[in-house]
């Protein structure tokens, strides 16, 4: 009865939805005879629910009319079949997740009824059941905010006693299945990024900070293994007392290195953030300058006329009793007591420091300008991420903006860009940017120059940090810094037009095409989304072989997506500091001229491909050896059509029927044909080896580790005499001139620019 009116009536009507609550009312237990149709009525159900949350509120008002969450915590206490219970939860994580209305959801976390699926005793004794429950938990922690999170948790006196959300999750931290131990880190970052103050002081509380500190203890081991790898490499000096970052993390007196230091605190404030850990670490850096610049009062207590909320000494102690609040409670555990206080232990101790003579401020101040202007480009870059990380964040303190002129405002994202410019042009007077970043531009640009010395990625971040300090500095460039760029812009354009004669030259207008987009989105990328690990992949792979000369096909392609990268990346930094149009020039670029069938021609072989049947037109005779013992008569035939290109090899009819099968296909461009010195009548070509679309995922997923190097392939053709050899020859190296012609008709008009300042 069930299936046939799921077929009389719409899939999603409120008419079959109120017949399957029925349905779903009517059933006692839920045994191994009847618990494929309960899931049936749960799973059509979920169904309803989900396509009426979009498009018609009536089901949602009828699933709140009938309590179904209510129903469905019914099923799950009077199943008898342990089978039920993986599928079940499945069905509530992608209605959960589904759930677009924040009506619904408010309802759905309402009523106890989440925890109480949460809390009911599930036997997890093998099979997938773990992984099911871990998700539908996460499907959960997805649709938290502030409003929805209080509903999850049970409070007493201000204080939470009991979040079975957060506790239920972290019993499965240590999970055998890696799945399992990612949605669990995923789940609990969502809850920490809802940034309650009663959930944090829960979190932070035994038992539950448990699970906490031992990911922060894990995530310490992980930095002194990253460390350990940064330092080994031949790339990275080793960091000298004056080049360590305070708060670095430490163990035991240890220290770890500037570059790690920096990219680590980065990180933390790109993905935990937070206002206490954003302003703790703006004190750490901004103190110094604060004191040496007279907007920080010498003397312990404020200066007249400024309130306790409003000083530099108000914002320490606003951070010290938020720290205060985090250790309140116990000292079993010695060591993660010490890790949660460090950085804050810092704060407190700043109140001593203020009373610091001039030269040992002086010498503080140093040790941070060492790492704007280090040797170390690693240093510089991760010093230079952290400063516009901080100055773009939301949660800085308004007093500290206010210090240094800046007033945060709900902008859009060019005017939050310009906001954060302002951040940092008007603290120009406090720290290093002031006087250094003329300098910092400098070795930039030499950076620029260096080309092919660093990577494509590294030359694009390089220019990611030159934009971004040109919007500070309104664009000015100093006549040394225009001559640096117009070097490094001339090197790229001649490194790019040398590829026009590579084995790779018909894959350079789209590869342009390809490419211009993806720079303008690294370009424009904010400081808070973009990842400081390229300052630390710097330091394990800053400098590039050098690939020149005749080398495989794999090698060239590499070569060859480096230059237009880089030159796309000189192009777009002209135009911005020009104010000229970044519309892509290539935008309109078919990627590949062959994909027309028809044919306007007997022998228009656009579309061919291997098995193909042709008709035969103009075509070189000549044999192919595919092993010792066979030999095919064959036809040479090379095909141009705009900027694309093939070689065809046609195996010739037992009949003079004019028509032929392809049995091989090439690219015109790297076949390179050449004349064996011994034997006259035989033509070389190199075949390109190389699957272009497993490169480009493998680069998707490993970038610095895309090739693989693969050999590539040899034709060799043998023709009649040396005459006809000498012909193919001739025509081979013509049709590809004739390719070629037509992609530098594409490429060349982007050369055609001034020097900037010219």
């Amino acid at each position: 009865m069930f299936r046939s009116f799921g077929r009389s009536v719409d899939r999603f009507s409120l008419q079959r939805f109120r017949y399957l609550v029925n349905e779903l009312q009517e059933i006692k237990f839920v045994n191994r005879l009847n618990w494929e149709f309960v899931l049936e009525i749960l799973r059509s159900i979920v169904e309803i629910v989900t396509y009426g949350d979009r498009h018609d509120p009536s089901i949602f008002e009828c699933f709140m009319e009938y309590q179904l969450l209510a129903e469905f915590l019914r099923i799950l206490k009077i199943n008898k079949n342990a089978s039920i219970e993986a599928p079940f939860l499945h069905y509530l994580s992608i209605m959960i997740q589904n759930l677009a209305s924040e009506h619904s959801i408010y309802y759905c976390f309402s009523n106890e009824y989440i925890n109480k699926i949460i809390l009911h005793p599930y036997k997890f004794d093998g099979g997938d059941l773990a992984l099911y429950y871990v998700s539908f938990l996460r499907s959960v922690s997805g649709k938290l905010n502030k409003d929805t999170l209080c509903l999850l948790v049970k409070v007493q006196e201000d204080v939470v006693v009991s979040f079975p959300l957060y506790s239920g999750a972290i019993k499965f931290a240590t999970h055998e299945e890696k799945m399992i131990q990612i949605a669990v880190r995923a789940l609990t970052l969502n809850i920490y990024n809802v940034a309650d103050e009663m959930v944090c002081r829960y979190i932070t509380t035994p038992p539950a900070s448990e699970y906490f500190l031992d990911l922060v203890l894990n995530l310490r081991g992980h930095c002194y293994h990253l460390d350990a790898a940064v330092n080994a490499t031949k790339y990275v000096q080793q960091a000298s007392d004056s080049q360590s970052f305070d708060p670095s993390p430490t163990c035991q007196g240890t220290h770890i290195s500037a570059i790690t230091s920096l990219y680590m605190v980065c990180r933390l404030i790109q993905i935990v953030g937070g206002k206490w850990l954003v302003n703790s670490v703006a004190v750490v850096v901004l103190y110094t300058y604060m004191v040496l610049s007279g907007r920080v009062p010498t003397e312990r207590s404020p200066t007249s006329g400024t309130g306790p909320g409003t000083s530099f000494f108000g914002i320490l102690n606003e951070l010290e009793e938020m720290r205060s609040g985090l250790n309140s409670e116990g000292t079993e555990n010695t060591d993660k007591n010490h890790l949660i206080g460090h950085l804050s232990e810092f704060i407190s101790s700043s109140f001593q420091s203020v009373n610091c003579t001039m030269d040992e401020a002086q010498q503080e101040r140093d040790a941070i300008l060492s790492l704007g202007l280090s040797d170390n480009y690693s240093v510089l870059l991760a010093s230079l991420m952290l400063f516009l990380v901080l100055s773009e964040s939301k949660d800085l303190h308004p007093h500290i903006s206010s210090m240094i002129g800046f007033t945060q405002k709900n902008t859009g994202m060019d005017e939050q860009m310009m906001a954060s410019s302002i951040l940092l042009s008007h603290s120009m007077d406090i720290y290093i940017f002031s006087c250094q970043i003329p300098q910092i531009l400098n070795v930039l640009l030499k950076v620029l120059a260096s080309q092919p010395a660093y990577s494509a990625s590294a030359q694009w971040n390089t220019g990611w940090l030159v934009r971004r300090l040109l919007i500070f500095q309104e664009k000015k460039f100093t006549d040394n810094d225009f001559s640096l760029f117009n070097i490094s812009y001339e090197r790229s354009r001649e490194r790019l037009l040398n590829e026009l004669s590579g084995c790779w030259f018909d894959c350079i207008p789209i590869t342009l095409k390809n490419e211009w987009e993806k720079c303008k989105t690294v370009l424009e990328e904010s400081s808070l989304s973009k990842d400081p690990a390229f300052a630390v992949e710097l330091s394990f792979n800053s400098l590039m072989p050098d690939i020149a000369g005749d080398v495989s096909s794999s090698l060239a392609w590499e070569r060859m997506i480096d230059a237009v990268k880089v030159f796309v990346l000189h192009h777009q930094l002209k135009a911005f500091i020009e104010g000229s149009s970044l519309e892509n020039p290539l935008l309109h670029l078919r990627n590949n001229s062959f994909g027309i069938s028809g044919r306007t021609k007997s022998y228009d072989f656009s579309s061919s491909t291997f098995g193909t049947e042709l008709g035969l037109g103009p075509r070189i005779p000549c044999k192919i050896a595919f092993s010792k013992s066979r030999v095919m008569d064959i036809y040479l035939i090379p095909v141009v059509k705009d900027i694309s290109g093939i070689l065809l090899l046609v195996e010739k009819p037992p009949l003079p029927s004019q028509l032929g099968d392809v049995i091989a296909v090439s690219p015109l461009a790297g076949l390179c044909p050449k004349l064996d010195e011994n034997h006259p009548t035989w033509l070389h070509l190199r075949i390109r080896e190389f699957d272009l679309g497993m490169e480009a995922r493998k680069a998707s997923r490993h970038p610095s580790n895309a090739s693989d190097h693969a050999v590539d392939g040899r034709w060799t053709l043998g023709f009649p005499d040396a005459k006809s050899c000498e012909a193919a020859q001739s025509l081979l190296l013509e049709e590809i001139g004739k390719q070629k012609s037509s992609v530098e008709s594409v490429v060349i008009p982007l050369f055609q620019n001034n020097s900037l300042g010219a």
